[in-house]
């Protein structure tokens, strides 16, 4: 089967959240299932693409409204990703260095998702299917469908994964043109509430509609910022796979970042030492319990809980732990966080920015990983976590929900709390600290989660499914 990633991101090449990590790993579980998976996206100008060499695969034009656009498809010819890797250049939109956050990333999503169709339907052959990722693409499948000088592509199955609903794109009818000439008869695939709806659009279009985790399937229903009806109606052809992690390149025994590797043996040992070398570089005491929080800065994490949480629970325990924070995002969040560091000294600190090296370093010092996100349509950091022994407390919703069972219930591992809130968070430091106290159950739960199988081996068998069962609407 020859299957089509298109996406916005893709680790290494760009990564600015979780969606980068899945379209840069299941592709590759995909060919080890003896399919060819390949990926495309834009080609961001990022230290991936100066760094590697690339072939002009094809050129072509494109029109998006009453513009013309010459657009080239390259390809990274040392297959270092274990799958076909294509960048779509467009000058002038796709020649920049961010990923988003541009004031024309209506236009610049648009057109690589032109270029993207127009680049398959020159194809001798058809591709088994096509997969897109979040509302970046989501135009795609209606393209494919009703765009008349694409719609001999209508019967290549097409699945949308969603990755975070509460981003879909919204476009300004006014924007319709952008779009290559299509049945206006089919204008009310593209509306949703006066608006063209990239997400919406793609939910109704595609053949088969995942998200990545089943929890988060379902809280769509009720909480998908203003499509919850759309979830409901559509119900019939959406399902919910769990994401799965790359192994090789999240394990501690051979992970080139940490400063000691150690195995599920010797993990106590192995993890001490990386504590060490983690608190000496933070001015943090390496016997008290280490706490950490990896991501971004933003209110769908609730990380701006943290900044009175953290402060409550020094507070209240009278100095018994260590706080560790990663992250970008809200700027007056990065200040408050930073300021901390003054009021907390050799008990706090934190780094803002994104840092792959030192997240792999905190995963493999730290005793517990905090995750009390409002909305975690799967989650990664808490699979990462336990792969290095590192106990999550998360809020139980979505991924998160489905991934950690609370360690109070039989074969429980990790911590569970019900609210995003500073006494949610407070109350599951306590009994965090209680547990790192009792060394015996410590011990005996970080061997117990570092056996956890959260490959792709299994999910990317599920989207064979799905995509067998697209294939056969």
């Amino acid at each position: 089967m020859e299957i089509i990633h298109v996406s916005a991101e893709c680790y290494p090449y760009a990564k600015v959240g979780g969606l980068a990590d899945v379209v840069g790993t299941l592709p590759k579980y995909q060919q080890q299932l003896g399919h060819i998976a390949k990926v495309v996206l834009p080609m961001h100008r990022t230290k991936f693409l100066y760094e590697h060499e690339w072939t002009v695969e094809h050129k072509g034009s494109i029109m998006m409204g009453n513009s013309h656009f010459e657009y080239t498809i390259i390809k990274e010819k040392s297959n270092e990703l274990d799958f076909d890797l294509y960048c779509v250049d467009i000058y002038g939109l796709l020649d920049r260095e961010n990923v988003y956050s541009y004031d024309d990333d209506t236009e610049r999503f648009t057109a690589f998702q032109i270029a993207v169709v127009d680049w398959i339907s020159k194809w001798e052959h058809k591709p088994d299917v096509v997969h897109v990722h979040d509302h970046h693409t989501g135009l795609i499948p209606f393209m494919m469908k009703h765009s008349f000088a694409y719609n001999h592509l209508a019967n290549v199955p097409t699945v949308f994964t969603i990755h975070n609903a509460q981003y879909q794109g919204w476009m300004s009818w006014d924007d319709s043109n952008y779009i290559p000439d299509f049945d206006t008869w089919q204008w009310g695939l593209l509306d949703w509430d006066n608006m063209i709806n990239p997400l919406a659009c793609a939910v109704k279009c595609a053949d088969r509609v995942s998200t990545v985790s089943p929890s988060y399937m379902e809280e769509l229903k009720t909480n998908a910022n203003g499509l919850e009806q759309l979830f409901v109606s559509e119900f019939f052809k959406c399902s919910g796979i769990l994401n799965g992690i790359d192994t090789v390149v999240w394990n501690p025994e051979i992970d080139t970042y940490i400063l000691d590797n150690y195995s599920v043996k010797d993990a106590d040992a192995g993890k001490q030492l990386n504590k060490k070398k983690l608190c000496k570089d933070f001015n943090l005491d390496p016997k008290l319990p280490l706490f950490i929080f990896i991501g971004r800065l933003v209110g769908e994490k609730a990380a701006d809980l943290l900044p009175q949480a953290i402060s409550d629970s020094i507070s209240q325990l009278g100095n018994k732990m260590n706080f560790l924070i990663l992250g970008s995002g809200d700027k007056k969040l990065e200040d408050q966080l930073t300021y901390l560091v003054s009021s907390y000294t050799g008990f706090y600190n934190s780094k803002i920015g994104y840092n792959e090296k030192l997240s792999h370093q905190m995963y493999a010092g730290a005793d517990f990983i905090l995750m009390p996100s409002r909305v975690e349509p799967c989650g990664l950091n808490q699979m990462y976590a336990l792969r290095y022994g590192t106990i999550p407390m998360v809020r139980s919703t979505g991924g998160l929900k489905d991934t950690i069972i609370d360690f109070g219930e039989p074969g429980g591992f990790g911590i569970r709390f019900n609210y995003a809130s500073v006494w949610d968070i407070t109350y599951s430091v306590h009994r965090a600290v209680e547990l790192f106290d009792d060394k015996e159950k410590m011990t005996a739960l970080r061997k117990q989660i570092m056996k956890i199988n959260n490959s792709w081996e299994l999910s990317a068998g599920k989207y064979i499914a799905l995509y067998e069962a697209a294939q056969s609407k």
